[in-house]
């Protein structure tokens, strides 16, 4: 099977019909996911009502078990959600933009791996890491992963898509094996992060969100930043060159972007997969092949999957929780079967 590198498009606004309706269409998402960021805090194991959230964030009395709740366990996780989603999305946005690959993600190309592996060697090794440490860690296994996967792709012939996916699956299974062996033989590390390792808002806090939101932050600006010029490169190199541009400083710099929504995401939540995958396509499918509003319709989408994938994950088996990466799987594996069939096929 050959398979060249070409744009990864859709024809242009299939849904919003009119550039004039882009905005607009931001502008009503942005409502709605604040709606259901609001629906999401009052699900759980116990159900909130609507009035007790509103003083819970307007009018918080510490002294109330409910709003209590709300403000520590409950807020954080839907605010560490849609973090999560937006940078996991946009992260994978701009992969597929760069490598003209329908199947480039962060998660499927090893990102994802290496830094919970990087994470869980932190955990292990040391006694009492600090949250900055998990960041660090997560960034430099993100980095590392990346530069692997990319190095090997390119070797006899160039990165094709399909030779940085085969090495993105391979480097997934090596490193997931060796987190596997190290968590088996450190029981002490498995209780303190199993749940982490399978993707996970549960537990999340202000004080971890505080330490990776820079870190997100910077690579959602950046990646609005270079917006134009990613939409140039999904055109093809000789298009890009052709409009005078320096297509490896671009590449460059959006690596970096890519790392740092990646192992941000991945400090905050553990190594959650397929949000990168599904997103860019669904945002193309919306809002057409400009990647100045790929870029944040992808990460406007990208909390809403998150979003509801994490209350599926707290009702489904209620009292019960399941890992929020659990959810997303049983999305994105479809969809990632389609596009190895389809897109990449053709």
């Amino acid at each position: 099977m050959s398979v060249q590198a070409r744009p990864v498009t859709s024809s242009p606004s299939r849904i919003l019909g009119s550039r004039a309706l882009l905005l607009p269409g931001l502008l009503v998402g942005t409502l709605l996911l604040i709606a259901l960021l609001l629906w999401s805090i009052t699900l759980g194991a116990a159900e909130i009502t609507p009035q007790v959230v509103y003083t819970a964030l307007f009018n918080y009395d510490p002294t109330q078990y409910d709003q209590l709740i709300i403000q520590t366990v409950r807020l954080p996780r839907v605010v560490a959600g849609v973090i999560v989603g937006a940078a996991l999305a946009v992260a994978g946005a701009l992969m597929q933009g760069l490598t003209r690959n329908p199947l480039a993600d962060s998660g499927l190309l090893g990102i994802n791996a290496g830094a919970a592996f990087a994470v869980v060697l932190l955990v292990t090794l040391t006694t009492a890491p600090s949250l900055t440490s998990y960041a660090i860690a997560a960034l430099i296994g993100a980095g590392l992963a990346a530069a692997f996967v990319y190095g090997i792709g390119a070797l006899s012939g160039g990165a094709t898509p399909l030779r940085l996916t085969l090495a993105g699956v391979i480097l997934t299974a090596f490193v997931t094996s060796l987190t596997t062996a190290i968590l088996i033989q450190d029981q002490e590390t498995l209780e303190q992060i199993r749940f982490w390792t399978a993707g996970s808002l549960g537990g999340r806090d202000f004080a971890i969100i505080v330490q990776t939101a820079p870190l997100i932050g910077a690579g959602l600006v950046g990646a609005l930043l270079i917006s134009p010029q990613i939409t140039t490169i999904s055109l093809g190199d000789d298009v890009a060159k052709g409009l005078g541009q320096n297509t490896l400083i671009v590449r460059s710099f959006a690596a970096v972007l890519v790392v740092l929504l990646a192992g941000g995401a991945v400090a905050l939540a553990g190594p959650i997969g397929f949000v990168g995958l599904v997103i860019p396509h669904v945002a193309r499918f919306i809002a057409g092949v400009d990647y100045r509003w790929i870029i944040p319709y992808s990460a406007l989408l990208g909390g809403m999957l998150v979003t509801l994938a994490d209350v599926a994950a707290r009702v489904a088996l209620r009292p019960l929780e399941l890992p929020v990466g659990v959810m997303l799987a049983l999305v994105g594996a479809p969809f990632f079967i389609y596009l190895a069939r389809w897109k990449v096929r053709r």
